[in-house]
């Protein structure tokens, strides 16, 4: 099935096939589209979201304002409060605040990716199965290190043979397939709602231009909220089993 393409999807590949030219055969293999880009729009769209949020980063960083606050920044102060709130709560109390950065980053780019679903000139990079993986694998790799880095590699290991050392024959294949199950539940959940989700607003927009896109948009953005905080919070109770002192 062809899928449409975002604003940015031409303009961006022609800027760059006239600076580079064409890419090489195996380039385009490896992207699996027919025509010469050097960009899928899923990866242009993650790029337009990281640039989105440093720019609303660096505007409100700028106009801080302890006296007058502004809106933007009383939402931002909010939304880091509720993830701080959220780390303390899930990982424990004073260990928490070292993550809240990886979560707070998580959270304003899968939203953004998310949000991107409601303009019809945008697409969002979540309903594409190679984003999702790749935000799944970057969260298995994190929560890995953490584990490793509060326990040491012996102890993290520790985690995957049981609470006795006879059953470790059967636990340990047990405990990989498990966590290398979570990249999979990670990357398709998030996939699968937000691609279901943009396709159904896109065949009832075709359909009723009018009266069915502002119900649906508010539909968007919960839906687009719900799935940021499901991956949100798995990530924190991930992280939250391998720095956990009873382990």
């Amino acid at each position: 099935m062809e899928h449409e393409h975002s604003i940015l999807y031409k303009p961006i590949n022609a800027l760059l096939l006239r600076l580079f030219g064409e890419p090489s055969p195996g380039w385009q293999q490896s992207l699996g589209l027919g025509e010469p880009v050097w960009l899928p729009d899923h990866v242009i769209m993650a790029l337009f979201a990281v640039v989105v949020i440093a720019a609303v980063g660096t505007w409100v960083k700028r106009h801080l304002s302890l006296d007058h606050p502004s809106s933007l920044q009383q939402a931002m102060e909010v939304i880091v409060g509720g993830l701080r709130g959220l780390a303390e709560d899930v990982i424990g109390h004073g260990t928490g605040r070292a993550y809240v950065p990886y979560i707070a980053a998580l959270t304003f780019f899968i939203f953004t990716c998310n949000i991107f679903g409601l303009f019809f000139f945008l697409q969002p990079a979540t309903a594409d199965l190679n984003t999702t993986f790749a935000l799944a694998l970057t969260t298995f790799i994190f929560y890995n290190a953490v584990g490793i880095r509060h326990n040491g590699l012996l102890g993290h290991l520790k985690h995957f043979i049981g609470p006795v050392w006879w059953l470790a024959p059967l636990m340990l294949p047990v405990e990989i397939i498990s966590h290398l199950a979570r990249i999979l539940s990670l990357s398709v959940r998030l996939f699968g709602n937000m691609f279901g989700e943009h396709a159904v607003t896109g065949v009832f927009t075709a359909l009723i231009p009018f009266a069915i896109p502002w119900p649906l948009m508010g539909l968007g953005i919960l839906g687009s909220t719900i799935q940021t905080f499901i991956f949100v919070m798995l990530t924190a109770v991930y992280i939250a089993g391998v720095t956990a002192e009873e382990h």
